[in-house]
């Protein structure tokens, strides 16, 4: 993957809930503008996988503080072939069991482990040359606030839940949107950095896009983004 030549460094914060489209977007635009990609849900779901893997009990906040800075997580950030491991083992399959999704909410609220993730996600970022593209639910309000662009992805509950139960193999829809609609309100009320959007967020509502009209449409955001940032930069230069 190359960054494109002359391009800015640029970073870019895609927030919204499960089932809009933010993974599959973000990868497609990291990709074609030669960017790094970062899932940051992948790593809460690391380590989560973690809690439960060593029999901690999700119920006990308490219990999850106490050893939230043990595993070892590390995210590669080709957009092509992103990676996840926590103390060297690749979890990018188990951390997508029902197990991890049904848990991930109560670990992701405790405070010293958003604390621990939100530290890592900025030394990736930062470290990303040629600029990155990094989703979740708090990176443009909490965790990369001064990003070059903010976009805050939608879907009605009935898109998300039927893009959800394809990518699982056909399971109920109802069923699904429950889920989908029990962990809104989850992220959306925990007391540390809550699923919000940014104030400063362009919002795109997927419900009736296509795939490729979303990445076309944050594509030319970033590009915009860009081509600011080198109108600045260069009058900067001439000054």
């Amino acid at each position: 993957m190359e960054t494109v030549a002359g391009s800015p460094a640029v970073i870019v914060a895609i927030d919204g809930p499960s089932g809009t489209g933010k993974s599959s977007t973000s990868k497609a635009v990291a990709a074609q503008l030669g960017l790094r990609y970062l899932d940051t849900g992948a790593q809460y779901r690391a380590i989560t996988w973690w809690m439960v893997h060593h029999g901690v009990d999700i119920t006990d906040p308490a219990a999850i503080a106490a050893v939230a800075g043990q595993p070892e997580i590390v995210s590669g950030t080709d957009p092509a072939a992103p990676t996840i491991s926590v103390d060297g083992t690749d979890v990018a399959g188990p951390i997508r069991t029902q197990e991890v999704t049904a848990k991930v909410s109560a670990v992701s609220a405790v405070p010293e482990v958003r604390t621990r993730i939100t530290e890592l996600q900025r030394t990736i970022a930062r470290a990303a040359e040629g600029g990155i593209v990094v989703e979740g639910r708090d990176i443009g309000t909490t965790v990369l606030p001064d990003a070059d662009l903010k976009i805050f992805l939608t879907a009605s509950p009935e898109a998300r839940a039927a893009r959800r139960s394809g990518e699982l193999n056909g399971a109920d829809v109802k069923a699904t949107q429950e889920a989908l609609v029990k962990r809104d309100a989850a992220d959306s009320s925990r007391k540390t950095s809550p699923l919000a959007k940014a104030g400063d967020a362009v919002e795109v509502d997927t419900t009736d896009l296509t795939l490729q009209q979303v990445i076309e449409c944050v594509v030319t955001l970033v590009e915009e983004r860009r081509e600011g940032k080198t109108l600045v930069e260069g009058k900067r230069a001439a000054r």
